[in-house]
């Protein structure tokens, strides 16, 4: 392959070694076919690659791949395509010239093919990264195929407190988004400003939950104070007795509810996370296919043998598919919070049954002024217990408001955004198709 040499072009100052000029803010894109060969790209991608738009078309997209690369990261991310899903990491890449040049890349499927939208890397992250892929390339090298290199490599994002690569993938993206607004000087992100607030909001809502937990094992507890009790001060079956089996029998009942519609895998607590997550990854990756589309608009240039029209349509309708997708995570967000409502209604609901055992138990032990005092200890556990649980509803109801309110707005913000790119794509189309226009109108 033959480096740059056209003179029609502007020409950038490039350094003999070391890295190739590409500057925060600016964000370039390629898409391929199903073999990941080269159909289009962006001026940025040519002029950072420093080809020439001859030597690009056509040519397998490896032809930038940089030797430093660990093979883990693109198994991952064949695995992740051939799923349908996106993909997104750290990648390395080498220009004709040899120069270098690091992306946080983000791939996803388009058509029959591919597509890539890469930014400039910058946040505190990224030089972790750059030490993880360094001992994962020594492991390949020691031997370890590139599936095995795959598993060390999820094995360390682990240690450094990721569950998931997807965790890692959305949380990394968000940090080069964030990077950029600081770099450039601009107004932090507004969807990863929401997603991260709904992150923490739903840690806090499983730490209130587990506390929660606690808080229930406390009260399963209490029958078998009152059986000690009840043995002590009555003869068997006496009515001491029958409150300890009366408040067993509903403290388990409560218990179970709970342990099967707040603590379950599939409760409403553990889905709201995941859906935040994938919300913010879509909303994000929906805002840098907008801006793919809108240097196409602003550059000018001519992309060899690329369409640009068919480039800009095309972007801004798949930018509008992630916005609606991601708009239906907002929308399961909100109606788990709902649900969690309802949880914390059902919770306060059975408490007030067992209030009455705590009532009936103040009866019983005013009852026999020989015998009172007996029961006071289990009364005052009940009573702070009670208290306790309803201090953490409160909290947990409070916080799953906030979650729908930001989840609202995050709707609404996107909603203006999923229009723009629906109206921009439908006028594209048309222009692209002017004689039938009623085709385009229903293939849209």
């Amino acid at each position: 392959m033959t480096p740059l040499a056209s003179t029609h072009q502007r020409q950038e100052h490039r350094p003999p070694t070391g890295e190739a000029p590409f500057d925060a803010g600016e964000v370039f894109y390629s898409r391929t076919d199903r073999r990941g060969v080269i159909v289009a790209g962006n001026y940025i991608f040519r002029r950072v690659s420093h080809y020439d738009w001859e030597n690009l078309i056509g040519a397998p997209h490896k032809i930038i791949r940089h030797p430093d690369m660990p093979k883990a990261v693109f198994w991952l991310l064949w695995k992740k395509l051939a799923q349908g899903e996106t993909f997104g990491g750290y990648i390395k890449n080498r220009a004709s010239d040899g120069l270098y040049y690091w992306v946080y890349a983000v791939v996803a499927p388009m058509g029959e093919g591919y597509i890539s939208t890469r930014i400039k890397p910058g946040s505190a992250l990224f030089p972790q990264i750059e030490r993880l892929y360094n001992d994962l390339r020594q492991g390949e090298e020691s031997g370890l195929s590139p599936e095995e290199s795959a598993t060390d490599l999820i094995a360390r994002l682990h240690r450094l407190g990721f569950d998931s690569y997807e965790e890692f993938m959305t949380h990394a993206f968000g940090e080069e988004l964030l990077n950029e607004t600081t770099a450039l000087r601009l107004a932090p992100e507004k969807s990863v400003a929401r997603a991260r607030t709904m992150l923490a909001l739903s840690r806090a809502l499983s730490e209130e939950t587990a506390h929660l937990a606690q808080e229930f094992d406390v009260l399963s507890s209490v029958p078998h104070n009152m059986k000690v009790v009840a043995r002590r001060i009555e003869p068997t079956g006496g009515p001491i007795s029958a409150l300890s089996r009366n408040y067993g029998d509903m403290s388990n009942a409560l218990s179970q509810w709970f342990l099967a519609h707040v603590l379950g895998e599939d409760s409403n607590f553990s889905r709201i996370s995941a859906s935040v997550k994938q919300s913010m990854w879509m909303t994000c990756f929906a805002g840098l296919l907008q801006r793919c589309e809108a240097q196409l608009r602003a550059e000018r240039r001519a992309l060899g043998p690329v369409d640009i029209s068919h480039e800009r349509a095309g972007l801004n309708m798949l930018a509008k598919d992630y916005f609606y997708t991601a708009r239906d995570g907002m929308s399961a967000v909100i109606t788990e919070a709902r649900r969690i409502h309802s949880a914390c209604d059902e919770i306060r609901r059975k408490m007030l049954a067992l209030s009455t055992v705590r009532l009936a138990c103040k009866i019983e032990d005013a009852r026999d002024p020989a015998r009172s005092g007996n029961l006071q200890g289990i009364i005052d556990q009940l009573g702070k217990s009670q208290q306790h649980i309803d201090a953490r509803v409160t909290r947990i109801r409070t916080t799953s408001a906030k979650i729908i309110s930001i989840a609202e707005e995050g709707i609404a913000a996107d909603a203006i955004h999923c229009d723009k790119a629906l109206l921009y794509g439908k006028r594209m189309a048309a222009a692209l198709h002017p004689s039938n226009p009623e085709g385009v109108e229903k293939a849209l």
